[in-house]
């Protein structure tokens, strides 16, 4: 982190699939601390830019720096890097042949090196946590969608990153299980954890988030705390957006 307390920054960020221009430099700054929600319609590059902070997506151009040190130039520990950016997906990715417990162990056992009695005490804390200690013995295939939500949640935590990304996580799931995802995610927020958040909840961002950035076209058009974008925006298409989203504008 450095001494402003910035734990990610993006320079002149940009990324091409061939000719289609996804991310057009996209800069900002990401404090510790800070829930950080990214809304815009569907194609305007959110997730894009959110696997381009730990280089799932391979950046074209400009620049992330990741507490410090410019993740993008040659020879960084991308395994290191990972360590501490827990990243949650739309989909689950549990694996099914695994129980829940060996699926959250597994990570840091093979990684941190951690032993099994260390990670699996981690394990129950955080599945005790969120209310799910009894189903530690289960396998994924016996658990609603929102459990498997809430557990790929407890999987990235117990790697003990210092960041956590989520790209979408409850657009997967039945309306009824929701909630209950969004529930552990404001509970993290709460305790002042650093979140990177893709999403089309707008209650979600307007209730937990510090900052909104509002993405189209693969630019950043605004950004503000969610009383200035919700009830105040300035861009023509952020008014657009949350006007086809909400009853409010």
């Amino acid at each position: 982190m450095t001494d402003n307390g910035v734990l990610i920054e993006t320079k002149g960020l940009k990324k091409n699939f061939g000719e289609l221009e996804v991310l057009k430099g996209i800069d900002v700054q990401i404090k510790k601390g800070e829930v950080v929600v990214v809304i815009g319609p569907s194609g305007s590059g959110k997730s894009t830019f959110l696997r381009c902070l730990n280089r799932l997506e391979e950046p074209t151009g400009g620049s992330v720096i990741f507490e410090g040190q410019d993740i993008c130039a040659a020879g960084v520990d991308l395994n290191a890097l990972r360590q501490k950016m827990g990243m949650v997906f739309q989909q689950f990715n549990l694996f099914n042949h695994l129980t829940i417990l060996e699926n959250i162990t597994i990570g840091p056992m093979l990684v941190k090196k951690e032993s099994q009695a260390e990670a699996e005490q981690t394990a129950m804390r955080l599945l005790g946590r969120i209310g799910l200690a009894d189903k530690a013995k289960e396998y994924p295939s016996r658990l609603s969608g929102g459990q498997k939500q809430r557990i790929a949640i407890v999987r990235a935590l117990a790697m003990g990153p210092d960041v956590m990304l989520f790209d979408e996580p409850t657009s997967a799931l039945d309306p009824e299980m929701v909630g209950e995802v969004l529930s552990v995610m404001q509970d993290l927020a709460e305790e002042g954890r650093t979140m990177v958040v893709v999403t089309h909840e707008m209650g979600f961002a307007q209730k937990v988030a510090s900052r909104v950035l509002f993405m189209d076209e693969g630019q950043i058009l605004e950004e503000g705390t969610p009383d200035q974008i919700f009830n105040h925006p300035r861009s023509p298409r952020t008014k657009d957006f949350l006007s086809k989203v909400l009853d409010v504008i």
